[in-house]
């Protein structure tokens, strides 16, 4: 759920003229105009706008990219969401991020409130696999994610934790991470990958658990559908992982193998858990495995990375790659099918071996269950972690 942004009335908005802000070289600095912006909201309860007269042609810059270079203070993708929600005119009309800009334009662009590092509890189904006063683990559903992020600051596992402890349990959120709207965020998953996720309570318990994962002592195993045959058995996937060069959309996100200096470590061992042939009138033979991932290093986008440039795409990603999976004219997959299995640490107060395991979500095992039902060949291969701890 996304909340949408009033911008009021632009006619009574105040104005701040960025003209008047430019340096020697043309440049406006962005600290400048931000602290001008922050002034002029604490006079008013309409949102402030913005003001940027044309004084010379731009060769028909687009909007969104003219204020990404104006309002550096807000990121590229803040900036189109605003312009997306009506937030942006040129000329007294609403534009459009494509908006083609010209010598002797007035733009206007409204600047919202920064998000509320408050957490709003919301009545939201959680899967608790372990609590106690110092931490949290949850069996994530997919489909939600994690903490608030951007615009869409409702809906997440922070706001449902908040409901838990007010009218279930007790307790609260660690403050680390408080004033950028994560408190108890220790690790993130996607969201669309399911499984376990822990959360901190408490500062101490926050800073310990951190420490755990960042010295690699935290043992996270994944599962996945593939496309392809998967082969050797095990292996380990020793390949830097780094943002990906293109800036346009739809690539910004995404995260690619770089042999450069902005590739960052990262290694996944990959266990063949399953494999299946099947056959489909249409397209022909068609062949998946299930994997086990074990993460040595928690890049983002890891496993997903990992596997598309070995060539295994997940089942359902589209991001990098991984196609929706139907059987008999039925949508099975639609979404990523990685889970995270098993979570084992060590309880960062008692000292306790803490190992959980989180059964598979309704489509990913009802997906395993149809290519275990199809395949023309054997499909089991190892059991490193018993596949019947997680419902299969």
């Amino acid at each position: 759920m996304q909340r949408k942004l009033d911008f009021g009335s632009e006619a009574d908005a105040p104005i701040i003229k960025a003209n008047e802000l430019i340096r020697p070289g043309g440049k406006i600095d962005p600290d400048e105009l931000r602290a001008r912006v922050e002034e002029v909201r604490g006079e008013s309860e309409i949102m402030p706008r913005v003001q940027f007269e044309l004084s010379r042609e731009l060769n028909e810059a687009r909007l969104d990219k003219y204020l990404t270079s104006r309002v550096r203070f807000l990121s590229r993708n803040q900036l189109q969401q605003i312009i997306d929600s009506g937030g942006a005119t040129v000329n007294g009309n609403t534009a459009k991020r494509s908006s083609k800009l010209k010598k002797g334009d007035m733009v206007r662009l409204a600047i919202p409130p920064p998000p509320s590092s408050e957490v709003v509890p919301e009545e939201i189904p959680i899967d608790v696999l372990f609590e106690d006063e110092h931490l949290i683990v949850l069996n994530k559903r997919p489909d939600i994610i994690v903490h608030p992020a951007r615009a869409e600051l409702d809906g997440t596992l922070i706001n449902a934790l908040a409901w838990h402890f007010a009218h279930n349990t007790s307790g609260a959120l660690s403050d680390v991470g408080k004033e950028l709207a994560r408190p108890g965020v220790v690790h993130r998953l996607d969201r669309d990958t399911s499984g376990c996720i822990v959360f901190a309570k408490n500062e101490e318990t926050h800073w310990k658990l951190g420490s755990q994962f960042e010295k690699r002592t935290v043992d996270k195993r994944y599962l996945a559908v593939v496309q392809g045959h998967v082969e050797p058995d095990a292996m380990v996937i020793d390949k830097p992982i780094g943002p990906h060069p293109s800036k346009v959309k739809g690539y910004r996100e995404k995260m690619v193998v770089r042999h450069d200096d902005l590739g960052k470590p990262s290694v996944t061992i990959c266990r063949v858990r399953e494999r299946y042939r099947l056959h489909d009138r249409v397209v022909g033979d068609q062949e998946f495995s299930l994997v086990e991932l074990e993460l040595k290093t928690g890049r983002t986008h890891q496993i997903r990375v990992h596997l598309t440039d070995e060539g295994w795409p997940i089942v359902g990603d589209d991001m990098y790659g991984g196609r929706a999976f139907e059987h008999q004219g039925s949508v099975i997959a639609d979404r990523q099918m990685l889970h995270a299995a098993l979570l084992a640490f060590e309880h960062p107060l008692t000292g306790d071996s803490l190992v959980l395991d989180a059964p598979l979500p309704a489509d990913m095992a009802a997906l395993i269950g149809v290519m275990r039902s199809g395949a023309v060949e054997p499909v089991h291969v190892s059991q490193t972690v018993p596949l019947a701890r997680f419902g299969l």
